[in-house]
């Protein structure tokens, strides 16, 4: 549509339509819209203008909303004057930080969006150990600075996943072995209300908001920055990949279970089956064949991660091998190109307590079933710290896992949805019965329910429901995996 100017158009006109929290539709006029410009230091987008387009769509292609007006918030005040706004106008609110979760809960049709991607500031003390980041940050925002003095906190795979997203759902990465879920991890969190306040949570510090965000989600405020513990890690590691054709799937398999069950704490290993990508490092007559391959990282000591992963680079005849010394931070890209922003992503995903034979072949079954180049099926061991601490540490609970199952359907064109989600889902069904009962809830696609939702809270539920009840007792924040407040 084409915006009209102060010359256009009366200032009491209507200019655009918007969605309530009730989900009924209301008319923006030019003077509100110019009230609201006045009170942020940011750009107010809509529909036609530049910037919109980029900051409405997210990495999931088949996400495809349209937030009635952006915000582009440049600081907490932006924030702060962002929700005042929307509860005097009772707008519907969705919170973008990243942008990369695959249910596409940044944004929503009709509603006043809060882009956050603009605050990506990292300050790092290098003493206590802690690294506060703001939360439109990705992970590679983060490690890139921890790393000038040889730190890194626990993180996920891919650098240009948001970590506001990912610590409020959870989080695991390659560290997660020795210090946790990410949110495990989290000493404190910079918050904005319901009722537009600023607050810090801690241990401290407003402890039952402290207690929900740790993967309750975004249902109790606006994280604006978190603060982590850091640890020594790197600045080299021992990471990478190590690829085999196919047909040698069982071997390396069994060759996955043997190791992970000895591995130390200082080893992730991830196995997954999919069609050879176009990389470089494989042989070109492989590529779009099917493969089976091991993904590493040994964080500890060089010498003894070379002798830790001496089993893989020797085992059978490899086609390809990028397992090699390197800088953390490069670890951290290696998997960016398998996941990059505009593909069409419809995942299913459970937790496991082991990999059992029968579940073995199940993997390898539907993996040769595969139709698109870019779908995958993988196996992450998070088996260790996050173990060792009490249930109802945090609501990401779920301290019985040891391994997370994804079967990752990934393709580009919408005329293929079906046949690549009928995949998915029939794989899914096929592995459900392995699975301890939980579910990683930043894995969840849209289409997924309030079981589901359960399947990832569990008993916090109940919890987290009185949290919501004291912090957004009139669910103002609910474009999320939403918890309704008691």
């Amino acid at each position: 549509m084409r915006l009209l100017d102060s010359k256009d158009q009366s200032e009491t006109d209507p200019i655009m339509k918007a969605k309530t929290i009730e989900d009924r539709e209301i008319d923006l006029k030019q003077d509100i819209l110019n009230g609201l410009k006045m009170r942020v230091l940011g750009l107010v987008l809509m529909p036609g203008e530049v910037g919109y387009e980029e900051s409405r769509t997210v990495w999931n292609a088949m996400i495809d909303r349209k937030p009635a007006l952006v915000v582009r918030c440049l600081g907490v005040a932006d924030v702060i004057a962002s929700v005042q706004f929307a509860r005097e106008h009772n707008l519907l609110l969705c919170i973008k930080g990243g942008g990369h979760n695959i249910a596409g809960l940044a944004t929503a049709d009709g509603a006043l969006m809060l882009d956050m991607s603009l605050m990506r500031g990292v300050w790092v003390d290098k003493k206590k150990r802690i690294a506060h980041a703001q939360a439109g940050c990705l992970l590679a925002d983060v490690d890139r600075e921890t790393q000038v003095d040889g730190l890194a906190t626990v993180l996920g795979f891919v650098s240009q996943t948001g970590i506001a997203g990912l610590t409020l759902g959870g989080g695991f990465g390659y560290l997660t072995r020795r210090w946790g879920w990410t949110t495990d991890n989290v000493v404190g969190m910079d918050v904005v209300t319901a009722d537009a306040r600023i607050v810090h949570a801690s241990n401290d510090e407003n402890a039952d908001l402290f207690w929900g965000l740790r993967g309750g989600g975004g249902n109790f405020g606006i994280v604006t920055g978190i603060d982590y513990k850091l640890y020594p890690v790197g600045p080299e590691v021992i990471g990478g990949i190590v690829a085999w054709p196919a047909s040698e799937a069982p071997k390396v398999l069994e060759l996955y279970r043997k190791l992970a069950k000895e591995a130390p704490p200082e080893l992730t290993l991830v196995f997954f089956m999919r069609p050879a990508p176009p990389a470089p490092w494989l042989p070109k007559d492989m590529h779009g064949k099917p493969i089976v391959a091991m993904l590493a990282c040994y964080s500890g000591d060089l010498v003894e991660g070379e002798k830790a992963v001496a089993p893989i680079k020797s085992f059978g005849k490899p086609i390809g091998d990028v397992l090699v010394r390197r800088p953390y931070t490069q670890l951290q890209l290696l998997l960016d190109g398998t996941q990059p922003k505009g593909r069409r992503y419809y995942w299913k995903s459970e937790y496991l307590s082991s990999i059992e034979q029968a579940l073995g072949e199940k993997v390898i079954e539907h993996s040769a079933k595969i139709r698109s180049p870019h779908s995958a099926v993988i196996l992450f061991q998070i088996e260790g710290a996050l173990n060792e601490l009490n249930e109802d540490h945090s609501p990401v609970g779920n301290r019985d896992a040891r391994y997370v199952l994804n079967i990752g359907g990934s393709w580009d064109k919408a005329d293929e949805d079906s046949e690549h989600i009928e995949w998915a889902r029939g794989a899914w069904t096929d592995m459900r019965p392995f699975s301890t009962g939980g579910t990683y809830i930043n894995f969840l696609t849209e289409d997924e329910g309030p079981e589901r939702i359960e399947a990832a809270l569990g008993n916090g539920l109940k919890q987290l429901a009185e949290v919501k009840a004291k912090w957004d007792p009139e669910n103002v924040f609910r474009t999320n995996r939403n918890i309704k407040p008691v």
